[in-house]
């Protein structure tokens, strides 16, 4: 395939000539190197909307081809939902006044992101190139609890995760077992086959010789075992009938993290908070950023784009060559454009999920030293949805629950509290579960990402119609105008979709420039 041909089929396309190029040979897989693009460019102007993951990347691989870049940063602070609250950190949601949070100084908690799989190279990658050190995340902890509010045996009290995970497996596996074992289930099996899938159960279930669930060491002690003549005692297992009816089978408790592949372990952190990561990649664009700088319009002209933005001076006009544009949809959507009639009703289609986090520091680290969680994830059906518990500082003096992490319906509702209202609910849910939060809290900080000015949302969700119909007028560039971010990926919500996002809008214009100093070497910067 000639270059050229490759170009007229992929290049434009933002959301495929990254892996397109791989999969000619024209790159190696990017998780495991630099991102060494051919060819360097001088003359060449690219203006960044959004000073987030993506956009700052997109800057950091531009710069090393010989471009310059300006990136137009609404906030004050860059990283955009890579952002880690500390004490000082401030927020503007758009019906409430600025918060600002007051934790003692060293103690956090991650209001965006704040894990990274472990099959998320490209991230991963970057953390290394960056010089971000990183530690495991325990998101995976079978001692945290599940916890139903509701009229059941099991209701209103706090049930160990490890407890309902055995219980529902042995008694599944019991059922399954005894259904072989009478050869409903067997037809296509031999008798050694079905024998060997019946032993099979009975370990996975913990089943005894007669195939029936009871109680074992894996479901956790009622009484632990120690020295001398302490062999413990295993704690009884709860009735199939009480799980169900007590409403622990229910969908808000169908989250097991290590069935799902972007929890399964191993998971990573940033050293530090998240925010790290994000400003590792700010000191190597600080000569790009321009902070406090919101972007009222972009126009695609003949030669390039002007934007338009305003700061604390007032307004101004920028002109560049190329742009790209990182800025969440519900954002963009607002702001002044000349786009195609295809890519301005994508960017008004695609909805963004309603999500908040609240947390919530406390005098002692009880679910430590009184529960024995260290990190994890306790889930429920009420307003918190999760409680998340840090997987840093362990044994430390002091430290920050994430006191609920919401969605859709439970996040829109809780959004719409005032902050102290939204502390009073995580407090008067969360004491359900830990009644230390009476004498041992301190002070909360909340973020309803769908409410906070400049993001609007926490991340794309798409429908199969709008991957179908609308997703793909954004992989395409809008005249000068490419986009990029996590929502032009299949990885919406994680680090990664920004970073693989930026790679490969970065790549394809690259090709598109380059291609047309081949074509018209004459006209240099002005092609």
């Amino acid at each position: 395939m000639s270059r050229r041909d490759f170009l007229g089929k992929s290049a434009m396309l933002a959301g495929g000539a990254y892996p397109a190029m791989m999969a000619l040979g024209m790159l190696r897989a990017a998780p495991a190197h630099a991102f060494n693009l051919e060819g360097r460019v001088a003359g060449k102007h690219i203006i960044i909307l959004g000073g987030g993951l993506a956009g700052m990347t997109s800057a950091y691989e531009l710069a090393k081809l010989g471009y310059t870049c300006t990136i137009l940063e609404a906030r004050q602070r860059a990283g955009g939902r890579c952002w880690s609250i500390r004490n000082g950190s401030t927020n503007t949601e758009t019906d409430k006044p600025i918060a600002t949070a007051h934790f003692d100084d060293g103690l956090y908690f991650n209001a965006g992101p704040s894990r990274i799989p472990h099959h998320h190279q490209l991230t991963l990658h970057y953390c290394k190139e960056l010089n971000v050190p990183i530690q495991v995340y325990n998101n995976v902890n079978e001692g945290a609890y599940y916890f139903a509010e509701g009229k059941g045996p099991l209701s209103n009290k706090k049930v160990r995760v490890r407890e309902v995970h055995n219980d529902i497996r042995g008694y599944m596996t019991e059922m399954l077992a005894k259904t072989m074992d009478h050869g409903n289930l067997d037809a296509a099996l031999t008798k050694e086959d079905a024998e060997k899938v019946i032993e099979y159960l009975r370990a996975e279930g913990g089943l005894d010789t007669d195939k029936l669930y009871k109680a074992s060491a894996r479901r956790g002690y009622s009484e632990a075992p120690g020295a001398g003549d302490r062999p413990g005692k295993i704690s009884d297992p709860h009735k199939l009938a009480d799980i169900i009816h007590s409403g622990l089978m229910d969908p808000d408790f169908y989250n097991v993290a290590e069935y799902t592949y972007e929890l399964q372990m191993t998971m990573f952190q940033a050293v530090g908070g998240m925010d790290q990561i994000a400003k590792a990649l700010e000191k190597k664009v600080a000569q790009s950023l321009k902070l406090g700088a919101e972007v009222t319009k972009i126009t695609n002209t003949a030669n390039g784009v002007t934007i338009e933005y305003k700061d604390a001076q007032g307004m101004h006009s920028l002109n560049g060559d190329m742009c790209i544009c990182t800025l969440p949809l519900p954002v963009l959507s607002n702001i002044n454009n000349n786009f195609s009639s295809d890519v301005s009703r994508a960017i008004d289609y695609i909805d963004y999920m309603k999500t908040g986090k609240i947390g919530l520091q406390f005098k002692r680290r009880f679910w430590e030293e009184d529960d024995h969680i260290y990190g994890g994830i306790t889930h429920t059906n009420n307003e918190l949805t999760q409680i998340f518990y840090p997987s840093y500082d362990y044994l430390g003096k002091k430290g920050i629950l994430i006191g609920y992490y919401n969605f859709n319906d439970k996040a829109k509702r809780t959004g719409e509290l005032s902050y102290a209202d939204r502390e009073k609910l995580a407090l008067e849910k969360g004491r359900l579960v830990h009644p230390q939060y009476d004498t041992e809290f301190e002070k909360s900080f909340s973020v309803s990402w769908h409410k906070t000015k400049y993001n609007l949302g926490g991340w794309a969700e798409y429908t199969t119609d709008a991957r179908k119909n609308q997703y793909p007028a954004l992989l395409k560039p809008d005249g000068r105008v490419y986009f990029a971010g996590e929502h032009l990926t299949y990885l919406n919500a994680w680090m990664a979709g920004a970073f693989e996002s930026a790679r490969s809008v970065v790549a394809a214009l690259h090709a598109r420039i380059t291609e047309q100093r081949i074509k018209y070497p004459a006209q240099g910067a002005k092609g």
